[in-house]
């Protein structure tokens, strides 16, 4: 295992590589693979296993009774994912966790993980900051799912993060097709709504980056009307 990929991740932010190797000679844990499309977390089984992705990327689907499905995120390399579920009153898994490729994990029991975190400070305070941000972005999220049009939620997107940012020049997460999954549209959609944007100098797509050229035109579209 290589471990200056987790010297990066999120479990061992600041941890040196010779402290993560004794951490993990102390820590019961094991290297899993999994193929295109296997679910990884399932929605409401036991939470009990905390992983942090060494290779490929995960995302997390919400599943309705009406066949509808939201994608919640994607994390890739060095993302520690199911602190938060881990950890709660139920202890149960909110949605699928699904690799959108191969990928392979380093898993944890949430035992093994909890001891770590009293041995570990810095381990402890990582998980903490995982699962603080995991709260946050799902706030974030569900203000995302509140608009109805395509450009509102790309609008909303984009100013939060030049606002977290300080600028006005905003980096793609990863492709255009994932960034339409993180909005739940399709990238088509996405990409005409864009262009529509471009056109009216409101902003300019240079992929991966998109220049933010009129923030106060882009925030008129989420006073539009919102769904529900």
């Amino acid at each position: 295992m290589d471990l200056s990929l987790l010297e990066k991740s999120a479990l061992f932010h600041g941890v040196p590589v010779a402290d993560i190797r004794a951490a993990l000679e102390e820590t019961p844990h094991h290297v899993r693979q999994y193929e295109k499309g296997e679910v990884v977390f399932r929605l409401l089984e036991s939470a009990e296993r905390v992983g942090v992705v060494l290779r490929g990327r995960v995302e997390a689907q919400k599943s309705f009774p009406n066949g509808s499905q939201v994608n919640v995120s994607v994390r890739g390399p060095g993302a520690l994912i199911g602190p938060a579920a881990a950890f709660a009153k139920n202890r149960r898994y909110p949605c699928d966790m699904v690799a959108l490729e191969p990928v392979s994990l380093l898993l944890l029991w949430r035992e093994d993980l909890l001891r770590l975190m009293q041995r570990d400070e810095r381990v402890l305070e990582n998980v903490t900051t995982e699962v603080a941000s995991a709260t946050y972005m799902l706030q974030q999220r569900v203000e995302l799912l509140s608009y109805s049009g395509i450009a509102q939620k790309a609008a909303f997107w984009l100013l939060t993060q030049a606002r977290q940012s300080g600028t006005n020049r905003v980096r793609i997460p990863g492709t255009m097709t994932d960034w339409a999954l993180r909005m739940n549209v399709s990238r088509p959609s996405l990409y005409r709504e864009l262009r529509r944007l471009e056109e009216r100098a409101v902003l300019r797509c240079a992929p991966p980056f998109i220049e933010i050229r009129d923030a106060a035109a882009l925030q008129a579209l989420l006073s539009e009307t919102r769904r529900g």
